[in-house]
């Protein structure tokens, strides 16, 4: 009987032992991160999981279907996250759902003409608004002019700097993607924009993209040299088309329409640009080459206001920074020592046309030095900062100070004026929109067809002789605009775009 006793007393210390052993070495085993495991949660209808920034640090795809993102889901450096056309991603309003590629990571949404892929708001149909989630965040590692070794912090919050001194570099593919109500401010002059490029590398895809809604910028890059064709922005909050940061890239048949009743208080633009936020000297130089560019702005859209500074009435909309609204004030901005170039392009109904000034910078040496182009342009309808901003008045009377504020010969011409009608400089200024016989330069009504009608004055204009035109990306076309014509095989937008998201049921 003591022999059996004391069995069973060392059975049970051997299974104590046993478990103690088992324990122990579980607990030294690190936490699984799920979210390297998987992607998709909720019986695969939710991307991350909104509770965490959500890493991917393997490489998925995600087949055709409709999702929910919620969160800010990242991709981490050396994974690639694919999207199959067709694919319909809503973003997730109150995680401020964001996709955000990190260096070495690739986000390839590659749709069609017949099956875009469709970034939209998770809100229902008629109650989306500006800013219902974050938007798409592509970083690189080609160079900008603030921190090129090490990398930048991105707009927006986002633990994702970008930079480096591969200008080769690929992030991916964007093309037949449309990315709807996104945009959202996390501070001031902190947004994430409908889609951000942070130094992304020319060995990025960028064609048919269009912003619709966004709450910031519908387009922002910050240094890189990625190239893009065929972009739309469509009743963004703020600017159409924002460069920084020493962004040198190529670009060729893009469209930007102005509600003219959403603007933001920092003064909408369609093409905002400076060299970096010092105006510094620093290299490399914003030099991005911009061909073929439609601009339609606010004025002549609406009869009901009278003036700049009391038009803005959201439309309906919501700020996204917490209602508050502002002013349009003009179609080119190039200031902070930018050497932006825009050739054969078109612009038409905003305050001012172009603004040159010398804010923290020398921007005009560079315009006067021919360092800055500015050719085969053709403007209409541009009002007068100040005055009724329904008056078709004859353009570059725009009156402006060097600062791009105030006023100091109301009786001259300013130094963008002369610059714009420089003989040299072939471009053209019309006095009302109707002069530039586009068959619907209407921004508020759906489905718009921007292209000219024959006669047009913007037909047989546009020049690809300057060295910077040369390159084999710009297709030698001879229109000004972003359109050959107004027939339907002139309309690159058809299939794949949508003018009135907010009634789409997805």
């Amino acid at each position: 009987m003591k022999i059996l006793s004391f069995l069973k007393k060392l059975f049970f210390v051997l299974i104590i032992v046993l478990v103690t052993v088992s324990c122990s070495d579980n607990n030294d085993e690190p936490e699984p991160d799920p979210s390297t495991e998987q992607i998709l949660f909720n019986n695969g209808t939710e991307i991350g999981n909104g509770i965490q920034d959500f890493k991917i640090r393997e490489s998925h795809t995600i087949k055709k279907g409709t999702y929910v993102l919620k969160g800010w889901v990242y991709i981490e450096d050396g994974a690639t996250l694919t999207i199959e056309p067709g694919t319909v991603i809503k973003g997730d309003k109150a995680t401020k759902a964001a996709i955000i590629a990190k260096r070495g990571g690739k986000l390839i949404a590659k749709g069609t003409v017949s099956e875009p892929i469709v970034f939209t708001s998770n809100q229902a149909k008629g109650s989306r608004k500006p800013g219902d989630w974050g938007g798409i965040i592509l970083c690189g590692r080609a160079k900008n002019n603030i921190d090129i070794v090490d990398g930048i912090p991105i707009e927006g919050g986002p633990d994702a700097p970008h930079g480096g001194s591969n200008d080769d570099d690929n992030s991916g593919v964007l093309s037949y993607v449309r990315v709807e109500f996104a945009g959202i401010p996390f501070a001031t002059d902190q947004e994430i924009n409908g889609v951000t490029f942070g130094s992304v590398g020319r060995g990025t895809q960028v064609d048919h993209v269009q912003v619709s809604y966004s709450g910031d910028d519908s387009f922002e890059w910050f240094g890189g040299t990625v190239n893009a064709k065929y972009l739309v922005a469509y009743h963004g909050w703020d600017d159409d088309f924002d460069t920084d940061n020493g962004y040198s890239g190529k670009l060729q048949f893009l469209l930007g329409i102005r509600n003219p009743k959403i603007a933001d208080q920092s003064l909408s633009n369609g093409f905002e640009s400076d060299n970096n936020a010092n105006g510094t000297t620093d290299a490399p130089y914003t030099t991005a080459v911009f061909s073929n560019v439609t601009l339609i702005g606010p004025i002549g859209q609406a009869t009901d206001f009278a003036n700049t500074t009391q038009y803005i009435t959201g439309n309906g909309l919501t700020s996204p920074d917490g209602g508050r609204l502002g002013v349009f004030q003009a179609a080119i901005q190039i200031r902070r020592n930018s050497r932006l170039n825009l050739f054969n392009s078109v612009a038409t109904g905003y305050p001012v046309g172009l603004l040159l000034d010398n804010q923290k910078g020398t921007t005009q040496k560079w315009a006067d030095d021919d360092i800055l182009k500015f050719q085969n342009n053709v403007f209409a309808g541009m009002g007068l900062l100040g005055s009724d901003i329904n008056k078709q008045s004859p353009a570059w009377t725009d009156q402006l100070s060097t600062d791009g504020t105030n006023v100091t010969d109301p009786a001259s011409a300013s130094f963008s004026s002369t610059f714009f009608k420089l003989a040299k400089n072939k471009n053209k200024s019309l006095a009302n929109i109707s002069d530039l016989m586009l068959k619907q330069p209407n921004s508020t009504i759906a489905s718009p067809n921007y292209g000219p009608v024959t006669g047009s004055p913007v037909l047989g204009i546009a020049t690809f002789t300057d060295a910077l035109l040369t390159d084999s990306f710009f297709a030698k076309v001879t229109y000004s605009g972003a359109f050959a014509g107004s027939s339907d095989s002139d309309n690159w937008m058809l299939g794949w775009t949508n003018f009135d998201p907010q009634s789409t049921a997805y």
